[in-house]
């Protein structure tokens, strides 16, 4: 009778210990797939998000040297763009602007840098897809050109362990200062090139101290204005109020040097480049010359009091 307990006792042990093993062996393969998808799957997020930090930096290039060539293209038209957003949409999904292709976005559409993103996908084996699914250009501060293109990105591992689909909406912005203003090229016929650069004063007048003021002019600096146009505008040749508009004053004494007739009326530069003559004020102290003008609504934006003629 013991000997036949002992005997039951030993075959469920030899049972158990054949379990355990099979267990062992049927789930390590299991754990090790689980292990390597996840392995998977990090690289993968990791892969995406190098995507969109690269492609944040490419927009960015690309958005650059579009409104490099819109600049270049109403140069040589000796005209405006009348749609500035449409025409940056087609440099930088085409490398053109009106179907005339564009030596600066030659290597630089944003469809050319497909190919990159596919190379470094095959490195990591990785098949990679993405599709531009829309390309948006709008201006919502007075010193960006913001740029929001939405891609639907595809990334399976080629050794079908795991897979990633997602759409991204990636952001880039593109200073305006540096670009020269399209409204001094026009409107002096090409001769007077004025590049766009914020100010440096927060304060024009001091008391009966006017050089900030002065070198501000001089220097056709920019500020900030809801009451002048937007940079896209300016592309465009519009001379109307934008809540992101800026503004600079005209160096009159630089137009008649270049042989442009100069006019007797505000230097505000949206203004002077107009057809509308609103009432002026001429700033009278010394260091101003006597064709600075502003109109009634400009005096307390450049902090002058020492008026004549208003």
């Amino acid at each position: 009778m013991l000997r036949n307990k002992r005997g039951v006792f030993f075959t469920t042990i030899v049972i158990i210990i054949l379990a355990l093993f099979y267990m062992s062996f049927t789930f390590y393969p299991k754990t090790e797939e689980r292990k390597n998808v996840r392995e998977r799957i990090i690289t993968m997020n990791n892969f995406v998000f190098s995507i969109e930090e690269d492609m944040s930096r490419q927009i960015y290039i690309s958005g650059h040297r579009a409104i490099l060539s819109i600049e270049s293209y109403i140069l040589d038209q000796g005209n405006y763009i009348p749609d500035a957003e449409g025409a940056l949409n087609e440099a930088l999904i085409n490398g053109t602007i009106y179907s005339q292709n564009m030596s600066l976005m030659e290597g630089y559409k944003l469809e050319e840098w497909k190919k990159r993103v596919t190379d470094l996908g095959d490195k990591l084996n990785l098949e990679v897809n993405y599709t531009i699914l829309n390309v948006t250009i709008e201006q919502d501060n007075p010193w960006d050109v913001k740029i929001s293109t939405t891609i639907n990105i595809s990334i399976e591992d080629k050794g079908k362990l795991a897979s990633w689909k997602k759409v991204s909406i990636i952001i880039s912005r593109v200073k305006v200062e540096g670009f020269e203003d399209p409204l001094y090229l026009i409107n002096s016929n090409g001769l007077i090139s004025n590049v766009i650069k914020k100010t440096k004063y927060s304060a024009f007048v001091s008391g009966s101290d006017i050089s900030n003021l002065s070198a501000h002019t001089t220097n056709s600096y920019y500020i900030a204005s809801s009451s002048a146009p937007s940079f896209i505008d300016r592309l465009e040749g519009k001379l109307t109020s934008n809540q992101q508009g800026i503004e600079s004053l005209i160096d009159v004494a630089q137009f008649s040097g270049q042989g442009v007739s100069p006019k007797d009326k505000s230097v505000v530069d949206y203004i002077y480049f107009s057809t509308n003559n609103p009432s002026s004020c001429t700033v009278t102290p010394p260091g101003m010359p006597s064709w600075f003008k502003l109109d009634d609504s400009h005096l307390s934006t450049y902090q002058v009091s020492w008026v004549a003629g208003c």
